[in-house]
């Protein structure tokens, strides 16, 4: 486990002197701006972090021969399909930090060696405080209202679900692109809803608002759920 002042993304030879330093049998990058809503301020400092920081490493990888992952995002979609988007689907991002994910994931698949890149969304754990079914579970069991989105369908992902399956498949080793998430695509406040039974919280807590009302930077996709055509090995978000 590294971090970015051993390893600055910016620095493609600080990238390859510690992968040949470490020496080790794979990498997973999970570093990367995560601010979707700053980024349509700061598109330089996004790009850099999320599509040159990741070929950097792609590169250092590809050189030495190592399976590579990186995490891309269903914000490369814009939206408009009224299915869910599937490997194959063309990405047509609507927002600053889509369009860096989607150069990412063209930079990194371009650099040739062993790359994997996982599409996930919307994932949660109970050891980050910072994700939605953590403001969820904090909101409600203060006795608080919590305002959601109804009108934005994701796809909810558990973050250990995506730990064991990216491992999974970096071992194989698999490459390519791969869709990662839980199956049980729904809107935020259905996803606020759903913990909120699984919680034994008050769900009537849970407000449905549009998204407009949020007043984010960032437009978001207003559908963008993600399926496989390269077989599903996460369990269902009931689970």
């Amino acid at each position: 486990l590294t971090d970015r002042h051993r390893v600055p993304l910016d620095d493609p030879d600080a990238v390859r002197r510690i992968v040949s330093q470490v020496d080790p049998w794979g990498v997973v990058n999970a570093a990367g701006w995560v601010r979707v809503d700053e980024a349509e301020g700061e598109p330089g400092a996004c790009h850099a972090a999320n599509a040159a920081g990741a070929a950097h490493i792609a590169a250092a990888c590809a050189e030495r021969g190592l399976s590579f992952a990186t995490f891309s995002s269903d914000l490369v979609f814009d939206g408009a399909s009224e299915g869910a988007y599937v490997e194959a689907d063309a990405p047509n991002p609507c927002n600053v930090y889509g369009r860096s994910k989607a150069e990412a994931e063209r930079l990194v698949l371009g650099v040739g060696g062993r790359p994997l890149v996982i599409r996930t969304a919307a994932f949660f754990s109970p050891q980050d405080p910072y994700n939605f079914a953590a403001l969820v579970e904090r909101e409600l069991s203060a006795g608080r209202c919590l305002s959601a989105a109804h009108d934005l369908i994701v796809s909810p992902t558990y973050v250990p679900d995506l730990v064991e399956a990216t491992l999974d498949l970096l071992i194989d080793p698999e490459t390519g692109i791969r869709h990662l998430v839980n199956d049980g695509a729904c809107s935020w406040f259905e996803f606020a809803t759903r913990l909120a039974r699984a919680l034994d919280l008050d769900e009537n807590l849970v407000r449905a608002a549009p998204a407009a009302s949020f007043g984010w930077a960032a437009p978001r996709p207003r559908r963008a759920p993600l399926a496989t055509r390269r077989g599903q090995i996460l369990p269902s978000l009931d689970d």
